[in-house]
């Protein structure tokens, strides 16, 4: 059904459990499985988008989260592509989908609830922005 699966994470519980969803679906749909991780020093330091994204400070952050990652998606047989981006998380998740042709872009629902919904949200933003099929897990406790 999907042949390139890409899920955007940050280091939450939220994030890692739509890694696993992805996982998951890219097994069952023997897809190629991209984990995006998108970090940015500077830009959300005061916004208020910083409470619903995890940002990484630098690549650095970013890589040691990847390779944590990578272990969810190994565990069960999918061997992932990994990319850190600087930037926005929700354009770097809408390029690298168009990048990548993904046919799935998978993000948690963290950030979508109460003002959210109205205001914005990554998951919000992606699933308006990209080219593709987006899935919103149910992540938050």
């Amino acid at each position: 059904m999907f042949n390139i699966v890409l899920v955007g994470a940050d280091d939450s519980a939220t994030a890692r459990r739509a890694v696993e969803v992805a996982t998951e679906i890219a097994r069952m749909s023997a897809a190629q499985l991209h984990i995006v991780s998108a970090f940015d020093s500077t830009t959300y330091t005061s916004d208020a988008k910083s409470k619903e994204f995890t940002h990484l400070g630098n690549e650095h952050d970013a890589d040691a989260l990847l390779q944590t990652l990578s272990f969810v998606a190994k565990k069960q047989g999918v061997e992932p592509v990994l990319h850190r981006a600087k930037g926005d998380p929700a354009d770097v998740l809408i390029e690298m989908a168009a990048e990548v042709s993904a046919d799935l872009v998978v993000v948690g629902n963290r950030g979508i609830e109460g003002n959210r919904r109205v205001l914005g949200s990554v998951p919000n933003s992606v699933a308006h922005g990209a080219q593709c099929s987006v899935l919103i897990v149910e992540s938050t406790e």
